[in-house]
């Protein structure tokens, strides 16, 4: 792994510019995150809908809407926030680094491995930087866990469990083609959450074991004007595996667009003399509640670590502003670690075999408690031009 090393460029406090690639549902979020933050000045959008490039460009000062090719080649464009669907992140991401811009990249990091080492390789090779989704797991629902876990509460830490349960999003989705086409799946669309908070709270994945399986051949759409349409299912919809994870902690994980519901917490971490419920890694907060040996039921552990009221397009502020001496917390290689994960899950179910990964990352360091005053006004302390 390269050394972490410092960005020149702007001056003290300038805000570090952004060009946004991708406008849909989910780029709300992330605007409404960055459009007013200090450390970022959002100076372009693009999207495949020239007026909703246009209607979202009018709303932010400073924005034009451009195309993404002219997005690619403006010169004060240092990093392009990526988030468009996921069969288009590798072609964006490269293309962007080819026009040597840093990337943020909606997850997953790519549909294929392969896709993701490329887009990594080049990065480097280019000597820009790489930050993936979830950074959700920098809020204080598991951080807080993280925290706990490192100090003790629950003595050495066992196993975990990860659980995701939903009958499947044509329920609400009125275009979820996309969701069970090559690509898609139960795993690739919400296994980045809980596989990153597993990577948070007990470190890498070194090999993995699983199976998959599919309900039915085909869904029924439920919602807007297809309402009623019949869509192929091409993935398996049903996906649990084992990963071993380099600390010796086994983790199940669970991941399915078959079922109804379920109590269980969404992660579970067991340890020798405790055992901690984490909440939901698709959100920010939640509580964290521990159950100690010895103990008379389950108690709350107050937040200790983590980005209070932490927003999407956190992780693109947790670089910006870091001090130039670590890794990013939503870095790449942990995106390209947790892609390597789900596609090797993947290939173990269908070949029915354990397979190690082949990817290595360092446990991203702690986020310490930040009130949510402090990282909002925060304007940074570095320079933050790539280099």
């Amino acid at each position: 792994m390269r050394p972490y090393r410092h960005r020149e460029g702007d001056d003290v406090g300038d805000p570090h510019r952004v060009g946004v690639v991708g406008l849909g549902v989910i780029s709300r979020a992330y605007l409404d995150t960055l459009a007013n933050h200090p450390a970022v000045s959002i100076v372009a959008v693009a999207d495949l809908d020239a007026s909703r490039s246009a209607a979202v460009a009018a709303m932010i000062p400073g924005a034009e809407a451009l195309s993404v090719e002219h997005l690619f080649d403006r010169p004060d464009v240092q990093t392009v926030l990526n988030l468009t669907i996921p069969a288009a992140h590798a072609e964006i991401s490269l293309g962007a680094i080819d026009a040597g811009k840093s990337v943020y990249v909606e997850k997953p990091l790519a549909v294929a491995f392969p896709d993701g080492r490329s887009i990594i390789d080049r990065a480097a090779s280019a000597g820009v930087r790489v930050g993936c989704a979830p950074d959700t797991v920098l809020g204080t629902g598991t951080q807080t866990a993280r925290a706990a876990i490192d100090g003790g509460l629950i003595g050495r830490p066992l196993s975990a469990s990860a659980v995701m349960v939903t009958p499947g999003h044509e329920r609400w989705h009125p275009h979820p083609d996309f969701y069970y086409a090559p690509g898609g799946g139960p795993l690739l669309d919400m296994g980045p959450y809980y596989i990153s908070a597993l990577i948070h709270l007990l470190g890498p994945v070194r090999a993995v074991s699983g199976s998959a399986s599919r309900l039915r051949a085909e869904r029924v759409i439920g919602s807007g004007p297809r309402l009623g349409h019949r869509i192929p299912v091409q993935v398996d919809t049903h996906v649990t595996g084992v990963l071993e994870h380099a600390s010796g902690a086994l983790s199940t994980i669970t991941t399915t667009f078959d079922g109804v519901a379920t109590t269980a917490a969404p992660i579970e971490v067991h340890g020798e003399t405790g055992t901690l419920a984490v909440p939901d890694p698709n959100y920010f907060d939640g509580e964290v509640r521990l159950f100690a040996l010895g103990g008379n039921g389950w108690r709350v552990v107050a937040p200790r670590a983590g980005y209070v009221d932490g927003s999407r397009g956190i992780g693109l502020i947790d670089d910006v502003t870091g001090d130039g001496q670590r890794p990013p917390r939503a870095g790449g290689d942990v995106g390209l670690h947790v892609l390597d994960t789900m596609t090797t899950l993947l290939r173990a179910a269908a070949e029915g075999r354990r397979i190690e990964l082949t990817t290595v990352v360092e446990r991203p360091e702690l986020v310490p408690l930040t009130p949510v005053e402090e990282w909002k006004a925060h304007h940074g302390t570095r320079k933050v031009r790539r280099p």
